[in-house]
């Protein structure tokens, strides 16, 4: 198996496994304990699945961790193509990791004034500020997808069509992230279209990683040296 066909592979697992740790605690864990507009409510469905909140935590601190080694391996993969924007890719890559991160306190913080004996208000409070500050992190989420798309479209690793529609992701994830903080309302109503784009895109990705890999081309023999 060729050097790209191991890094590709490599990157699809790291894909996957982000998918796989990170979506449990956005989709299930906060969403599960949230009742908004409700702290007291709130604050005692945090206290009730104390365990299942901290296993939130750990899945987003290891599901972020391998958000940075995919951009690492995708930064190796394709820094060939064109070194300046492969790093900047990985800059998006380390903000939004970085953002992401730091933004895992409020978490902790909710889960800390629910059981610790500190007021429901503050426990929807944080939770509150940690979604806030997850789309802030997408704002990078989201960047990181053009340059993505510009090396996969000139990379010939993989089919054009792919690396066009991480690019047009991009900017609709970019509009979603922005109608969440300036229209709110807006943002419920359309999140499944803007959002569309994104989840075709990297669920492509995800799997012509997984599968195939890297489009390589056959070697061609040389041609015979006339006499």
């Amino acid at each position: 198996m060729s050097s790209p066909k191991r890094l590709a592979r490599t990157a699809g697992l790291l894909y996957l496994g982000l998918v796989l740790f990170m979506a449990p605690p956005a989709l299930v864990v906060r969403e599960r304990v949230t009742v908004s507009g409700d702290a007291a409510a709130t604050a005692a469905n945090i206290a009730a699945d104390a365990t299942l909140f901290r296993l939130g935590f750990v899945s987003d601190l290891v599901g972020i961790t391998l958000y940075l080694l995919l951009g690492m391996a995708l930064y190796l993969l394709l820094r060939h193509v064109n070194a300046a924007v492969a790093a900047t890719l990985m800059v998006f890559v380390a903000l939004g990791t970085a953002i992401y991160t730091v933004n895992l306190l409020n978490h902790v913080a909710a889960l800390t004034a629910a059981t610790d004996g500190g007021s429901d208000a503050l426990a929807l409070f944080f939770l509150d500020l940690h979604g806030h500050g997850y789309n802030l992190a997408q704002v990078y989420f989201g960047l990181w997808l053009l340059p993505l798309g510009y090396l996969a479209y000139r990379s010939g690793y993989f089919p054009r069509a792919l690396g066009v529609l991480l690019m047009v992701a991009a900017g609709t994830h970019l509009v979603e992230v922005f109608t969440q903080f300036l229209f709110p309302g807006v943002a419920e109503a359309t999140i499944l279209l803007l959002q569309s784009p994104a989840i075709v895109a990297e669920f492509w990705m995800l799997g012509y990683l997984l599968v195939t890999g890297v489009r390589v081309p056959d070697a061609r023999p040389a041609e015979p040296v006339a006499a």
